[in-house]
């Protein structure tokens, strides 16, 4: 929802959806009514309107929907499935937050396994979440799991 209390991000997606219609690009316009959507539905569990960090954060989440989407449409031979889940996750990664490069990863892995201390793969779970917090969605998950798990021995 777009208005003048609400986020610059989420107008710009509103905006660029009008364009979308009026240009006759099916593709884009499917893939911003989904953020638009889900940027919506957050704003809903939330109670508030999102900030630019709250949508690229819900833009982050789509486009790790639809990456999951290609692997699953590309094992069951649904190539023309797949082609559309990239083209969209092209529109919507435009608003999700850069990712973070491996050595930016192994860094903050590196920092928070110093500063929680762990030595085993018991205390996992505590880096992951310093890992996460710090990483504010510009990594996924699994490959920080395995980063760490790798570095504790687990």
């Amino acid at each position: 929802m777009a208005d003048p209390d609400g986020s610059a991000l989420a107008a710009r997606i509103h905006d660029e959806m009008t364009a979308s219609l009026k240009a006759g690009d099916k593709v884009k316009l499917g893939a911003l009514r989904m953020l638009s959507a889900a940027i919506t539905n957050r704003e809903k569990e939330l109670g508030h309107r999102l900030s630019d960090d709250e949508v690229r954060e819900v833009a982050g989440k789509e486009v790790k929907k639809r990456t999951e989407s290609i692997e699953a449409f590309t094992s069951a031979g649904r190539t023309e499935l797949a082609e559309k889940e990239r083209s969209e996750r092209e529109v919507v990664a435009v608003y999700a937050p850069e990712q973070l490069s491996e050595a930016e990863v192994d860094a903050i892995v590196d920092d928070a396994l110093a500063s929680t201390g762990a030595t085993s793969a018991k205390e996992m779970g505590k880096v992951m979440g310093a890992v996460m917090a710090k990483a504010k969605g510009r990594v996924d998950g699994s490959v920080v799991q395995a980063k760490v798990r790798a570095k504790l021995g687990g």
